[in-house]
């Protein structure tokens, strides 16, 4: 299958990063070392393997930092190589706070590294139990934010190194949905996945309260696909697990995880 086979079974605005998998795996196969990605979403390692599968000459591994993390880093890589842990330069972050007369949320622990300038590619899961909050992040980063960044929002806070074993179980608890809808619209998945009206949700859309892969959109027309991940505000997220063909009056079968707020 050739690249532009291979484009056209994805979305137009997918195909950056279709043509810099070709360039992340033409550097792991011409130069014969490993290559490690930023930070990807589900989305985004679904495509890269796609394209890492193609080639016999590479091999492929991701991790997050933890079990079930969302993003993640890739490390495409020769035959010959063993990849470890190590390789993939991940240190896990625990804010300190004074819990006693603060409270953190997670979109200020977002909105404080986007606001450094970050793209979502340089930081990995953001976790919590509750009270406990940590980053997923690179080495480098590590260190920069351990260094420059004293304050979430108003909150004067600390970063401290910890190990793997320390992270948090976050309380999220995504629960399987199986269902058949019109079609795959975000705002007929939406209303499907938070038992909302269709036009609730195509207000949501519109008012920016929706993120698909955590970016904004305003397109209730939009189409889903396996792997996306939607996020409502005050309504909670939602998962693409699978698509199951359609029934004999062409609705889709759907299989989707959700998280309510």
């Amino acid at each position: 299958m050739n690249e532009l086979n291979i484009k056209q079974h994805f979305r137009s605005e997918e195909a950056p990063l279709i043509d810099q998998s070709n360039d992340w795996i033409a550097t792991a196969e011409g130069q014969y070392r490993p290559i490690l990605t930023p930070f990807l979403n589900p989305r985004e390692r679904f495509i890269v393997q796609t394209i890492v599968n193609r080639n016999n000459n590479v091999k492929i591994k991701m991790y997050g930092g933890w079990q079930g993390a969302e993003m993640q880093r890739v490390l495409i890589y020769p035959p010959y190589y063993e990849p470890s842990i190590d390789d993939f330069a991940l240190q896990v972050l625990e804010i300190n706070y004074p819990t006693k007369f603060s409270e953190l949320h997670h979109r200020q622990i977002m909105g404080t590294l986007i606001g450094e300038g970050l793209e979502r590619n340089a930081f990995g899961d953001i976790l919590t139990d509750g009270l406990r909050w940590q980053v997923i992040v690179t080495h480098t980063m590590a260190e920069y934010l351990r260094k420059n960044v004293d304050h979430v929002g108003r909150i004067k806070v600390k970063w401290l190194p910890i190990t793997s074993e320390a992270i948090v179980v976050p309380r999220e608890e995504w629960v399987p949905l199986v269902t058949t809808v019109s079609s795959l619209r975000l705002d007929v998945i939406i209303a499907a996945g938070f038992n909302y009206s269709r036009n609730r949700a195509k207000q949501l859309i519109e008012h920016g309260q929706v993120r698909l892969n955590w970016e904004q959109i305003d397109r209730p027309d939009y189409q889903v696909v396996v792997h996306d991940l939607i996020s409502v505000r005050h309504g909670g997220r939602l998962r693409i697990d699978a698509t199951n063909g359609k029934t004999k009056k062409d609705k889709e079968r759907i299989t989707i995880s959700v998280v309510n707020a």
